[in-house]
């Protein structure tokens, strides 16, 4: 039986070595997978028209031309009720009790309009993103950023 309980020993430990490493082969992979750098986000910045086509003359066509998209990359609806739009200068826009459908893209434009499932509007009278340089900033309802787009070079 010493033969018997000598090779059970040697198994098991072989089996609890096996165990170890497989784990420690896991945790660096599962601390990555928390890392919100390397994970693309649910919602995102996905175009920006910060430069009007043709005049800026102010007026609302004009306004209206310049715009974001933000897309939402997953297969569930979001509301996206309590977030925010930002400029660098600190311009904001304040969603309201706006559903974004899965897989689906809304654009928010500068100036005055009526509000549908894809087009909101800020309702302002001048531009607000800079043409040659700005950073537009989403962020969640709990003042987390979700995702930035930088263009140009910074003043």
């Amino acid at each position: 039986m010493s033969s018997a309980s000598s090779s059970v020993r040697r198994i098991a430990a072989t089996v609890l070595a096996a165990g170890a490493v497989v784990g420690a082969a896991a945790l660096p992979a599962a601390a990555h997978d928390g890392d919100r750098h390397h994970q693309r986000p649910r919602v995102e910045i996905s175009r920006v028209q910060a430069d009007s086509p043709g005049r800026e003359d102010r007026s609302n066509r004009s306004l209206n031309s310049e715009w974001v998209e933000i897309t939402n990359t997953t297969r569930d609806g979001i509301n996206l009720r309590g977030w925010t739009l930002r400029d660098r200068d600190g311009n904001r826009y304040r969603f309201d009790n706006v559903r974004i459908a899965p897989r689906a893209t809304i654009r928010i434009h500068t100036g005055n309009g009526r509000d549908t499932r894809t087009d909101l509007f800020q309702d302002r009278r001048n531009y607000v993103w800079d043409n040659g340089s700005d950073t537009a900033t989403l962020r969640d309802d709990r003042g987390r950023t979700v995702d930035t787009e930088t263009w140009g070079r910074r003043r």
